[in-house]
């Protein structure tokens, strides 16, 4: 049976030719289909490949069986892109990074053909990712329903007032809380946004949530964990401008009396990386943990 690749990329990296150039040869000689989205085209000739091997598909091949991989050339943002738009059929990811800091995309634009090489020979595990639903409620109507990988972020505008929220964490009301915000983050997404925030860094395999408030009215509300178990609301009181974004990509605009609830989603993400990864070690070289 033909395998089928999904490529995703940051069309604008200078760096996308080049991996393109090293990375792709393996798959094409082994008769990989590869289907891409619009944009890819320039990095993919400047790479000298063959353009009759480039299937280019708006929706990535959303109307067929899932594909056997995923490829993602980029950072963070675009990983979670890729879930979203690959990843929730149930195809690994494999993901190069493209940037600099990269907690998903773990392996180094310099290591991609020693990770492609690894992924063929079957040497790659899966690494699964919880993730979390976010559904945005106005009225008794869903406005809205998406699976997160990362965060869920209910925040004010630039120039509007201090938010009041009401929180619930399963049947338990954590109370009202005024804060610019609130973050309900993943153990995948404990160090993106929530870790500025104050939040702690959670170890990818807990089955737990992190709920961040930002710059809170009262000092004493500090970030805390929960079991993903439970379910979360959070409805919005008072607020001007105010707005929930999903995995920094997606924003809805939330009014006075909309109710946001979060839970553990059903889907899960599958990252494909290196046996024996070591957390704690990615954390030092991302967060330099110990360098003076």
């Amino acid at each position: 049976m033909l395998q089928r690749l999904i490529l995703v990329a940051k069309v604008k990296s200078q760096h996308l030719a080049s991996t393109l150039r090293d990375a792709l040869p393996k798959f094409l000689q082994a008769g990989w289909e590869i289907v891409g989205e619009p944009g890819i085209e320039e990095a993919w000739a400047l790479a000298g490949l063959d353009p009759a091997r480039l299937r280019v598909d708006p929706d990535l091949g959303s109307g067929e069986p899932p594909a056997d991989l995923c490829l993602v050339l980029g950072g963070d943002g675009t990983l979670l892109y890729a879930a979203r738009r690959v990843g929730l059929r149930g195809t690994p990811i494999l993901g190069i990074n493209l940037g600099s800091l990269g907690f998903l995309t773990a392996h180094p634009v310099s290591g991609a053909v020693e990770a492609v090489e690894a992924f063929l020979a079957g040497q790659l595990v899966p690494d699964v990712r919880p993730m979390l639903e976010a559904e945005l409620w106005r009225n008794g109507s869903r406005l809205a329903r998406q699976p997160v990988l990362n965060d869920a972020v209910l925040a004010k505008g630039a120039l509007a007032r201090i938010m009041d929220m009401r929180l619930r964490v399963g049947d338990q009301d954590a109370g009202p809380m005024k804060a610019d915000g609130l973050i309900v983050a993943t153990p995948t997404g404990s160090t993106a946004y929530a870790l500025s925030a104050g939040g702690p860094i959670m170890h990818p395999s807990l089955e737990a949530f992190v709920i961040a408030p930002i710059c809170p009215h009262t000092l004493t509300l500090r970030p805390s964990v929960v079991p993903a178990r439970w379910p979360i609301s959070i409805t919005l009181m008072d607020a001007e401008d105010a707005h929930l974004t999903l995995d920094g990509q997606v924003g809805h605009r939330v009014l006075p009396g909309d109710e946001v609830r979060l839970y553990q989603a059903g889907s899960r993400i599958t990252l494909l990386q290196k046996p024996g990864l070591d957390f704690f070690a990615l954390l030092r070289q991302k967060l330099h943990w110990g360098d003076r």
